[in-house]
Formats: structure tokens, C-alpha cells, sequence
């Protein structure tokens, strides 16, 4: 059964997460991690940066990691709020490639229940 993974939208949310999660990265992304207690379900932040490309490109690395997160979200910890911002080599990655790197940085923050 997955678990439920809502989207974190307000600027406060993720000013919460920021100041007060903890980052994990590698070459690919950095993942910012919050436990939220009381929560019976996780959310997903994400940041793509102009950088990135254009907005086809970005929505093509959102629609990427979204669908990455659907795929294990049964594998990881509930509660938490996740706030993935990816770097400049995320654009020449394949689907696969994006990832075993995000199962990377996960297995580094600790939140994978499938260690």
C-alpha cells in the first residue's frame, strides 16, 4: 500500500523545513528532511531553479521526481516533510539514473525503512 505524499506549497512550510530540517546531498540533489510528529502523512517540497533550464525542462524534473517519490513512498518513513532541490547534472539524467541517486541521498538521511 503507498502512503499518502501531499505536496508542501506555502513559503512558511518550507521556511520551516529549511531552518529546521536537516540536508543531505549528493552531486545529483540535496534533500532536506523535517519530522513532523503529529503528522500522519509526508509531503514533498520541491525546487527546480531557472538554472535548470526552461519550464519545460523544470516541469520535466518535477513531473520526474514526483513520480520517483509515488514509486517508493511505501519504502520510506511517514511523517516527515522532504524538500528536494536538485543540481545541474539532474538535466542530462536519465529516469533510472534520477533515481538511484534520490535512493542514495535517502539512504543517507536515514528516512528509508527498506535499509
Amino acid at each position: 500500500m503507498n502512503m499518502m505524499i501531499k505536496r508542501l506549497k506555502k513559503n512558511k512550510d518550507f521556511q520551516v523545513v529549511f531552518n529546521q530540517g536537516k540536508s543531505y546531498a549528493n552531486r545529483q540533489f540535496v534533500v532536506y528532511v523535517y519530522k513532523q510528529p503529529d503528522q500522519p502523512f509526508s509531503r514533498l517540497g520541491l525546487s527546480v531553479s531557472k538554472k535548470m533550464g526552461n519550464a519545460v525542462m523544470r516541469n520535466h524534473i518535477k513531473r520526474f521526481i514526483k513520480e520517483i517519490f509515488r514509486e517508493i513512498s511505501d519504502k520510506l518513513e511517514i511523517g516527515y516533510d522532504y524538500i528536494i532541490i536538485s543540481r545541474r547534472p539532474v538535466r542530462t539524467m536519465t529516469y533510472q539514473e534520477m533515481r538511484a541517486s534520490l535512493l542514495h541521498v535517502l539512504k543517507k538521511a536515514g528516512v528509508r525503512t527498506d535499509k
